[in-house]
């Protein structure tokens, strides 16, 4: 068996034609064409490592921990495979890979490409930016605040692109075809294709921008703030949509260059195709920009999931309404080679809905990020669950890695952290309770003084733009209940229960 596991970041479902999507995409819908679409599929944790650490066990990373690692007792996925004579390899330019708080997850694969450039990668060395000339160039939004050094390495890395072959999405399909010449014909291998974009700055060779025209006239708008967007003119939000329509644009062709290489080797009838992302991006909708600050509306959770079974073309073409999530990932790639999940692994196969041996494989997703709102979907109704705004529940972050994003933990986090066991999945290890502080290196709490922070319910039956917020005793009750299930197979610790008003002992 041979699998190429396609992964974008911040790939809106809306943006694809495929599920309805304004942007022609051609090529994802010609990969949907072959492939089981689903309709129900949800992320996990956020943002772009819990993610992945989300895709290799099969468990949510929110729950326990911020940004981080892989952990010593975490059960990968690709670990697996490789402990079963698959060969995995990674081609990517997620320079979040290479820093701090992504170092275990690259080195899970037997081998692996890192393409440069991408966003702040620290790639282009430049002592003296030109500073004066970026400030011209670019809009004044786009700069201040603490994440400003970050920007303008991205724009110093921008200075290499000239024309479409220098962009790193380009060098990652390259990568890959590459992989592809050499090992195609071989079996037993797991490729995974993982694409930095669209996520932010939507910089796209300007060929592709111009299928996007606006009236804007000002400097370079690609990397809105994650702020309310009420602050941007018309004109300039409809640059930024723009702006990330041509890098969703760009996506699609590299895509194709990969469906051209299948096409002409044959290899839609052994190899399984499986593409995802990580989370949507906020493009004004409900007046925000980006994700984390605001509520987790289904423009960041409700992602885009196409699965190519080349034993089953009677699910080409299937749409599959069944609930599924990130955590479901890594027993899937399991399946498809014929091994067997770890006992610690959370979620469960997509491969019995796409051969229809059942119905549904979940009844609630529940998502976040760490320190912020549990959020939950049955299918039919998304919930925002906020601590009381009164609530001082201590939260406390359990690692044995303590690393932020692009840092270790700073010794004044670590001062009061202490050695506790408890959790199964940790092996007999224990691990380090640390105080979660309000001001560390760590996503902000949804809302972060900005959003209307309150639980609210939707009804995406009847107000699927999840415009008309609503309270209802019964269907929270149950919910309720439900997540309390979630949170004990996961084993939560104990103060995210008290957090959230929630009875752990309802979860038996």
């Amino acid at each position: 068996m041979r699998t190429i596991f396609v992964l974008f970041d911040s790939l809106n479902r809306s943006a694809l034609g495929c599920y309805g999507g304004s942007i022609d995409t051609p090529n994802f819908n010609r990969l949907a064409a072959k492939s089981a679409v689903f309709d129900n599929h949800y992320v996990g944790s956020m943002p772009c490592m819990p993610a992945r650490r989300d895709m290799h066990t099969g468990r949510l990373n929110f729950l326990h921990r911020s940004w981080g690692p892989l952990e010593p007792f975490d059960d990968s996925f690709v670990a697996k495979l490789r402990e079963n004579g698959i060969y995995t390899h990674l081609t990517s330019d997620h320079n979040h890979y290479f820093e701090d708080g992504g170092a275990t997850y690259h080195n899970r694969f037997n081998t692996y490409d890192f393409i440069r450039g991408q966003e702040s990668d620290t790639w282009v060395a430049m002592v003296k930016p030109p500073l004066q000339r970026f400030r011209e160039q670019y809009h004044e939004k786009q700069f201040g605040g603490a994440r400003s050094p970050m920007r303008i390495q991205g724009m110093i890395n921008e200075t290499r692109f000239k024309a479409d072959k220098d962009f790193p999405v380009h060098k990652c399909f390259d990568a890959a075809l590459e992989f592809l010449d050499t090992n195609g014909e071989e079996d037993n291998w797991f490729l995974q294709l993982e694409c930095f974009d669209p996520h932010e700055p939507f910089a796209a060779p300007g060929s592709f921008r111009e299928a996007f025209p606006t009236t804007y006239s000002g400097p370079i708008y690609t990397w809105p703030q994650y702020r309310n967007s009420s602050e941007d003119s018309k004109t300039e939000v409809a640059e930024i949509r723009a702006n990330y329509g041509a890098l969703v644009a760009f996506c699609d062709q590299q895509l194709g260059r990969l469906l051209d290489h299948l096409d002409d080797h044959d290899m839609w009838r052994d190899t399984t195709i499986v593409l995802t992302t990580d989370h949507g991006f906020m493009l004004g909708e409900h007046e925000w920009w980006g994700k984390l600050r605001m509520p987790f509306f289904n423009e960041i959770a409700h992602i885009p999931l196409l699965i190519h079974d080349p034993v089953m073309p009677d699910s080409w073409g299937l749409r599959i309404g069944a609930l599924t999530q990130t955590t479901d990932l890594a027993p899937t790639f399991l399946d498809i080679f014929g091994i067997s999940k770890d006992k610690h692994i959370c979620g469960s196969s997509f491969m019995p809905l796409i051969r229809g041996e059942t119905a549904s494989i979940r009844e609630l997703a529940i998502y976040g990020v760490f320190g912020a709102a549990v959020n939950a979907t049955d299918g039919r109704h998304t919930y925002f669950l906020y601590p009381d705004e009164m609530d001082e529940t201590p939260l406390f972050e359990y690692t044995l890695m303590p690393m932020h994003s692009t840092s270790l933990f700073a010794m004044r986090e670590l001062e009061d952290a202490e050695l506790v066991r408890g959790f199964d999945f940790t092996k007999g290890a224990p691990v380090l309770k640390v105080p979660a502080l309000s001001d560390a290196n760590r996503p902000p709490m949804q809302g972060g003084g900005f959003a209307d922070v309150r639980t609210r319910l939707y009804d995406l039956s009847t107000d699927p733009k999840q415009e008309k917020p609503f309270r209802d005793n019964k269907i929270e009750a149950g919910m309720n209940a439900s997540i309390a299930k979630e949170l004990m197979r996961h084993e939560a610790p104990a103060e995210i229960y008290d957090r959230f008003g929630l009875n752990q002992g309802s979860a038996a």
